[in-house]
């Protein structure tokens, strides 16, 4: 038998969420397969098998979420191998007392070091009037504080994990559904509360904001994460500059035109992703990295392109950019795209970028800030391109010009450095044949 474990799907993963087991318990499975779909800091991602066997257990329910390394499930080379079924619709037959005793300990003793109550089995539901104990139904210490958070009675919840475990993605559908499942003894216990204790959990007065709670997803949570660390520990400075873009506008045009027969088209953000390679190329001290006290040179240029999700932000990287050429640029970008949005990105498209370029120009924004996107020293925020009043020998025209905003790592790159790569970055754009040199 070998092991599977939480992979790292991503340069930054911490932990990942069950989101979907694609094969089950029992199932045959080759090395390619699709075994389960994993919630990441970055996306819905397939983890493959890497050998041939048997699926024969599943050590994560679904909607559950673990570190990287933890067991997640088992592969045998016989089917001999897989456990009994139970009547109760394919889940695990045979308790394992002692290792789901070590289980639910481990999870009680990670809960409690987040500053939650798990509930002990000592709090089971009290014996019906008949005298017979009601049997306490399988749960996870975070299902269990869950419930009691939401305020719905447990033992009314079906779950969906082996051997009928409830898990939390059972607690969350229950919450979406709407049923009253309150537990009787618990609203009670809550209006019991002296006024005092009352008041320090819930609002004193209506706000008048009729506030709904909304699910956080794990790729939410961890940018949330990701991004206070940035702006706490990155000391951020920003250089601003408008460039002319009608030279620009012509050579997208030009250069479009000589595409039609292929069906790529070019767009802005590709030029400028390209002229930020090349840019990178005369100013490689903005390709670095500061980590740990150390300065990183990096001799490939991977620009990373933020991609808005439903999830939030992503930002699949186009390795070597210096290398590519237009047409590649713009069809490898709308690709990674597309996987983004579907949540197809595989871990290599998203690791190790260099440098990065957000363009908010889609949406008619003049200018922004960005957050850098660590261990990168730099990230390009694009505007929109607008027709702007200006002086062009002595009289005033009507030209198309673009806002762009570097926001840099002053650790890693000086602001003299900076401002020279963000000179020659707008001279480029204004000399657009310099692209393609």
């Amino acid at each position: 038998m070998s092991e599977i474990q939480m992979p790292r799907l991503s340069d930054t993963m911490e932990e990942g969420v069950i989101s979907t087991w694609v094969k089950n318990v029992g199932d045959k499975v080759a090395s390619g397969d699709v075994l389960v779909e994993i919630e990441t800091d970055k996306a819905v991602m397939e983890y493959e098998a890497y050998e041939d066997g048997f699926l024969v257990k599943q050590s994560v329910s679904e909607g559950e979420t673990v570190p990287i390394g933890a067991v997640i499930g088992v592969i045998a080379d016989s089917p001999d191998a897989v456990p009994e079924e139970s009547g109760d619709g394919g889940a695990e037959a045979g308790p394992e007392p002692a290792k789901e005793e070590q289980a639910e300990k481990a999870e009680e003793i990670q809960e409690a070091a987040r500053g939650t109550e798990a509930e002990k089995p000592s709090e089971a539901p009290a014996p019906p009037p008949g005298g017979e104990e009601a049997p306490r139904p399988r749960t996870s210490p975070l299902a269990r504080r869950l419930a009691k958070e939401y305020g719905l009675d447990i033992n009314r919840i079906q779950g969906s994990g082996p051997k009928g475990r409830i898990v939390r993605a059972d607690i969350e559908a229950a919450r979406e559904r709407g049923v009253e499942e309150a537990a009787p003894a618990a609203r009670a216990k809550e209006e019991a509360k002296p006024a005092a204790e009352k008041a320090v959990s819930a609002p004193a007065f209506d706000d008048g904001r009729d506030s709904e709670e909304l699910r956080v997803s794990n790729v939410r949570k961890v940018i949330a994460r990701r991004l206070t660390e940035s702006k706490q520990t990155v000391p951020h400075f920003y250089l601003r500059r408008t460039i002319d873009a009608e030279a620009l506008k012509a050579f997208r045009a030009q250069i479009n035109e000589q595409l039609s027969s292929t069906g790529v088209k070019v767009s802005f953000n590709d030029l400028i992703v390209k002229a930020s390679a090349t840019a990178l190329k005369l100013h490689p001290a903005v390709n670095t990295s500061w980590v740990d006290d150390k300065l990183l040179q990096h001799h490939r240029i991977n620009v990373g392109v933020a991609v808005a999700v439903d999830a939030g932000l992503v930002v699949p990287v186009l390795h070597d950019t210096d290398k590519a050429t237009l047409s590649e640029i713009s069809t490898n970008t709308r690709e990674l795209a597309g996987k983004a949005r579907d949540g197809k990105l595989k871990p290599q498209e998203m690791s190790g970028g260099t440098f990065s370029v957000s363009n908010l120009g889609m949406f008619g924004v003049d200018s922004f800030s960005a957050v850098i996107n660590p261990p990168e020293a730099a990230i390009l925020a694009v505007g929109a391109m607008r027709q702007e009043p200006v002086v062009v020998d002595g009289e005033v025209v009507a030209r198309n010009r673009i806002s762009l905003e570097l926001s840099v790592d002053h650790r890693a790159v000086d602001g003299a450095v900076g401002a020279a790569f963000l000179k020659d970055l707008a001279e480029i754009l204004e000399e657009p044949m310099r692209i393609l040199l």
